[in-house]
């Protein structure tokens, strides 16, 4: 922690961190997306590049992205042990487990787990998120009757497999009978 200041000041700061980030889950998932911007700093990047996604700069794109990506879906966010540290009076860092379940639709859901790795800045006495990168530990996509695990093994697994096919099908020529089914 930083050590200029207090012990007990310190732990008034990494409290209204954890609640920064409490607004933001309650926030996100009630879909208050004018709450939802004032967490953030003007300049926020979120990264999502180690999990699918892509780079995305300022709070107001950010709001914009997510309050679309998420307009018809259902979502619960929950994180947990967050690890923080406070750099300066007017910064942090920190790591939080995370969980998320987003139901995109009647049969489809996401459940997703990771990390979400952060920093803050503190101005006008008001904590903010600096900047989020979002990585993935699981990804489960649920329907009603299975639920599929979309692990670095299968990602890899199935793009060997469709590079044999397409090899195959172009040996064979366009039209190649049977060359997506065989083994």
């Amino acid at each position: 922690m930083f050590g200029s200041i207090g012990q007990v000041a310190e732990t008034d700061e990494v409290r209204a961190i954890e609640q920064l980030k409490a607004r933001y889950c309650r926030l996100l998932d009630a879909k208050d997306w004018d709450g939802f911007r004032e967490l953030f700093t003007a300049d926020f990047v979120s990264d999502t590049r180690e999990s699918g996604g892509i780079v995305i700069e300022g709070a107001d794109t950010f709001v914009t992205f997510v309050s679309r990506a998420l307009a018809k879906a259902v979502s619960v966010h929950q994180v947990q042990q967050p690890e923080i540290e406070l750099t300066s009076p007017t910064s942090a860092s920190g790591v939080w487990a995370m969980q998320d379940v987003v139901r995109f639709m009647p049969g489809i859901t996401l459940h997703g787990f990771g990390h979400y790795h952060e920093t803050y800045e503190k101005a006008d006495d008001v904590w903010r998120i600096k900047t989020m990168t979002l990585t993935r530990l699981r990804e489960e996509i649920r329907t009603p009757l299975f639920a599929i695990f979309v692990s670095d093994r299968l990602r890899r697994r199935l793009e060997r497999w469709v590079a044999r096919r397409q090899a195959r099908a172009k040996q064979c020529g366009i039209a190649c009978p049977n060359a997506a089914d065989s083994p």
